[in-house]
């Protein structure tokens, strides 16, 4: 049931995006395996015209995605390649068909707002979508006061971590020493060559 609202819900988004038409035509007959940590393994695969969404354990996929829910939710956004580059989302198999997929998931990600609204009305669910944007947003900033608010504290109260401006005054002079270690090292191979 729940795949095919998902099923559903993808393949809605099909005809507002001539890329993912294209994309969907490209991946026809090809299978890409989801792997979300705690719920289960799927399988996307493409007939050339519409994406299935399969609940399988993935043989005969070509690629491989596999992480978290939030995580592979993020795959499918604006931060889908730090996602990758932090490791909390890999790619395994065919990673040019897997790629293509996450291209296919970012274009074809339902507008949540608009889903809703389909079933409790415009004005509802766009209060809905404020209110889950505020609550976002509130632990963004949370997130951020807190990390912060530790990292001071160890930096300055405990003195368990180097604070930014002494650990810039580090690296510089790291960088100064290595600068002049090299010059150094350039002058006596000078000196080496008109003495030999």
């Amino acid at each position: 049931m729940l795949t095919v609202t998902l099923e559903h819900l993808l393949n809605r988004g099909l005809p507002r995006s001539p890329r993912a038409q294209q994309l969907v035509g490209q991946l026809a007959g090809k299978r890409c395996a989801l792997d979300i940590t705690g719920i289960g393994r799927f399988v996307l695969a493409s007939d050339g015209m519409a994406l299935r969404l399969i609940r399988s354990a993935g043989e005969g996929a070509q690629a491989r995605i596999a992480g978290g829910p939030f995580s592979l939710m993020s795959l499918a956004g604006s931060g889908g390649e730090a996602a990758i580059q932090r490791g909390t989302v890999t790619l395994a198999g065919d990673t040019e068909v897997a790629q293509q997929y996450r291209e296919l998931l970012e274009r074809l990600r339902p507008d949540l707002e608009e889903e809703l609204a389909r079933h409790i009305g415009d004005g509802a669910a766009h209060q809905l979508g404020r209110l889950a944007r505020a609550v976002r947003d509130f632990g963004h900033r949370a997130t951020d006061t807190a990390a912060r608010n530790a990292a001071e504290y160890f930096a300055h109260e405990r003195r368990d971590l180097v604070s930014r401006p002494e650990g810039r005054q580090f690296l510089s002079g790291v960088d100064t020493l290595r600068e002049d270690v090299d010059r150094l090292e350039a002058r006596l191979a000078i000196i080496k060559r008109r003495l030999g």
